[in-house]
């Protein structure tokens, strides 16, 4: 059977980001309109192993049917990250501790175990777990993102807003998903109109509101959460501030206009 791994000369348990990049720095060099017409053979081989390799579900498959969780030699590269992360001996490194329980988090999500890595996060202190200070940035940025999906679709949608909130402060930062980061800002703004008001208080839910207003988003975006706040200030009685913020909003965007509620008060 062929060595998809081997092809792309990338380890099996490389992450998406090392894959694509493999994949990137070999076209390069193979591609028949620089190496000609003889490197055709070896591109299309590039190409069917980055399509399965780049695929969650057909990496799955490959590695369940043809190659297993478990490297050469023996060596199971889960089980020692689950000895690792597990070891609370008096006279362990936690900070090798911690490396790997972060290893073992992307592992598992890259692996198709998601409710495993879920419940890791979550035990290993969820948001407060500084997965960014154990994997590189693109892995953390991979793993964050992977990893919001899956919280997403478990109803903790605080978590999800917070670590998207990250990905796109660091996107901002310096980019890295580039023409991916439109998605990733969808994603955010529908987590925040259909789901997170109901899961949070009313507290929470005006600091959400200024988090997305450090997050550079358009002004019509920004003028329509700028009026959810206030809304949820006058709501709790802190009418002079949701005067003000209400004015913020519309000077984001002058087509909104006040609801009911802070019809009231202004």
């Amino acid at each position: 059977m062929v060595d998809q791994y081997k092809i792309l000369g990338v380890d099996e348990n490389a992450s998406m980001s090392e894959i694509k990049r493999a994949f990137r720095e070999k076209a390069k060099q193979h591609h028949p309109d620089l190496a000609g017409e003889g490197a055709r053979a070896h591109m299309q081989k590039l190409l069917a192993a980055y399509e399965i390799l780049s695929n969650r579900q057909r990496r799955f498959d490959y590695d369940r049917v043809y190659r297993g969780f478990s490297g050469k030699n023996g060596f199971n590269y889960r089980s020692y990250l689950y000895e690792q992360a597990a070891n609370t001996d008096a006279g362990c490194d936690s900070r090798l501790r911690e490396q790997a329980r972060a290893q073992l988090i992307i592992f598992e999500l890259f692996h198709f175990e998601e409710d495993a890595a879920v419940n890791m996060w979550r035990d290993w202190g969820g948001l407060d777990f500084p997965l960014e200070k154990h994997l590189g940035r693109e892995d953390w940025m991979d793993c964050s993102f992977i990893l919001a999906e899956e919280l997403e679709k478990r109803g903790f949608y605080y978590d999800t807003f917070r670590l998207l909130a990250a990905l796109i402060r660091a996107e901002r930062s310096k980019p890295y998903f580039r023409h991916f980061t439109e998605d990733v800002e969808i994603f955010l703004k529908e987590l925040v109109r259909l789901h997170l008001r109901s899961a949070v208080d009313d507290e929470t839910w005006i600091e959400c509101m200024q988090e997305l207003m450090t997050l550079d988003f358009p002004a019509r975006d920004e003028g329509r959460w700028l009026k959810s706040q206030a809304e949820t200030l006058s709501k709790i009685g802190e009418t002079a501030a949701a005067r003000a913020v209400f004015r913020e909003a519309q000077k984001r965007d002058p087509s909104i206009t006040p609801s009911v509620k802070l019809k009231k008060i202004l």
